[in-house]
């Protein structure tokens, strides 16, 4: 029987001390997708592709469209970063492959439980434990939705003597955030270094270090990307770490590996990664924007239209994915492409 992650915790914390909040992070995330799908009504979470095949679709026309401009490529690779259950991956293709794009299929992907549903869906393609085992031979044409919110933060906090990293400290066999014991001055830009007391300032070096990689195959191979998570486009201080179990925001530090973790991307930082590789940015937009330059709403009407008996459905779902106080405005979308080629729609 495995021990439950809470208890691991505080074993650990109280023999070594306290344990920063990427660590924290990223072990309960590790234990947490490792051993069920969340996905869906019966799940923790429902995300986009769940909510209407609308969304891959549009994605799968957005990879058509700039696949054919440069020229048909082949071969030609799709790379699907946390592919989920691969409802994305099936309702993009079969949008692409219509328009003769028939891309390899690849799967960035460590769950276990998850791989077993992609391969469901999808027999044919080859899972990849890491960025570094995707093919080379040709350009990628990559998608991540909700890929970035899940990995691990860093957390520092501004305190009477100055900064210190946030971590995980234990008291009476419950977890909670204490400020580290370690100034952390130098860790901090120049200019946010006198920032009030009890600021928190917020980084993903892990997210980071996956624009790096992505961008620097895109520049040594060709292709684009697209990457699809809730987040803001100007920087921010604050914790944006929140738990989520049953539909419902829970306590982050509860219950480690029984619910999902994630932290808002700052996609202010990540585009300069991506243009310091030579890749160009496309831009960062509200994913409710982006999908109805894309066509949603008249994709959504033809839906209504083939079946009448949805359509109150079909009008709710796309009302979920674009609408401001839904995922519309809060969810963002950033386009990366090669210097060589094309721009693509939405931006």
């Amino acid at each position: 029987m495995t021990t439950p992650l809470l208890e691991t915790f505080i074993r650990l914390i109280d023999n070594t001390g306290p344990i920063s909040i990427s660590h924290y992070m990223s072990e309960s995330n590790a234990r947490y997708y490792s051993s069920r799908d969340p996905f869906g009504a019966s799940g923790d979470f429902i995300t986009a592709p769940e909510i209407s095949q609308m969304f891959g679709e549009l994605i799968g026309l957005w990879m058509a469209d700039v696949w054919i401009r440069a020229g048909r490529p082949d071969p030609v690779h799709y790379a699907e970063l946390g592919p989920g259950r691969g409802t994305l991956a099936r309702d993009a293709l079969g949008a692409a492959r219509r328009y003769g794009l028939t891309p390899r299929i690849h799967f960035v992907e460590t769950s276990m439980a998850l791989k077993s549903l992609q391969l469901e869906l999808h027999a044919q393609a080859q899972w990849h434990a890491d960025l570094s085992t995707l093919p080379t031979d040709g350009p990628l044409l990559i998608v991540a939705n909700e890929f970035l919110d899940a990995l691990p933060v860093r957390q520092m906090v501004r305190t009477a003597d100055g900064w210190r990293e946030r971590m995980v400290g234990s008291e009476n066999g419950r977890l909670l955030p204490i400020a580290g014991s370690q100034p952390m001055d130098p860790a901090v830009p120049p200019a946010l270094r006198e920032a009030p007391e009890g600021t928190i300032l917020e980084t993903s070096p892990a997210s980071a270090a996956v624009l790096y990689e992505v961008s620097g195959r895109l520049a040594a191979q060709g292709g684009a990307a697209l990457f699809f998570d809730y987040g803001h486009a100007e920087p921010r201080f604050g914790s944006s770490l929140q738990a989520v179990r049953e539909h419902r925001k829970v306590d982050v530090f509860a219950s480690p590996g029984e619910a999902d973790l994630t932290a808002h991307v700052d996609f202010s930082v990540l585009a300069p990664i991506a243009q310091s590789r030579g890749v160009r940015w496309l831009g960062t937009t509200e994913q409710g924007r982006w999908l109805r330059a894309l066509g949603i709403e008249a994709r959504a009407q033809a839906l209504a239209d083939f079946a009448p008996a949805h359509a109150a459905a079909i009008r709710a779902a796309l009302e979920r994915l674009t609408a401001e106080g839904q995922m519309g405005v809060l969810f963002k979308v950033m386009g990366l492409a090669s210097a060589a080629w094309p721009e693509g729609a939405g931006f």
